[in-house]
């Protein structure tokens, strides 16, 4: 599925580049923020499809951010994939009890990204 409108919320700037050429080479939409706080005013004013979240970011992080989606009308039926370079046991686990539908790991998978894309929101639709 092309055309999903995409909020990918990372601090650090090479990776919100290297995953929006990718995403919108598949013709997604991809808008950035660059922590937390710039991140909840984005998913407001942008209503994405899905979102894709850092979980350690400046100011709020990932988890107290998924959190926080949870409790917002607007975000209501929106998946939030963990985006992330905690990978120790228990991140994954951690990440999904905080609110996040998905957990990719990093570094990323450029050639899967993509496709992971597509299984949470089909995940989601489900």
């Amino acid at each position: 599925m092309s055309g999903v409108r995409i909020l990918y919320i990372e601090d650090n700037a090479e990776n919100r580049l290297l995953v929006k050429r990718v995403l919108e080479a598949h013709g997604h939409t991809v808008f950035e923020a660059k922590d937390g706080t710039s991140g909840l005013e984005a998913a407001t004013e942008v209503q994405p499809d899905l979102v894709l979240l850092d979980i350690s970011l400046p100011e709020l992080d990932g988890y107290d951010l998924a959190a926080r989606f949870q409790e917002m009308e607007e975000m209501e039926g929106v998946p939030v994939v963990a985006i992330t370079a905690n990978v120790m046991k228990g991140d994954r686990e951690r990440s999904l009890a905080a609110g996040c539908d998905a957990y990719i790991p990093k570094p990323i998978d450029i050639t899967r990204l993509p496709e992971q894309i597509e299984e949470a929101l089909e995940t989601a639709r489900a």
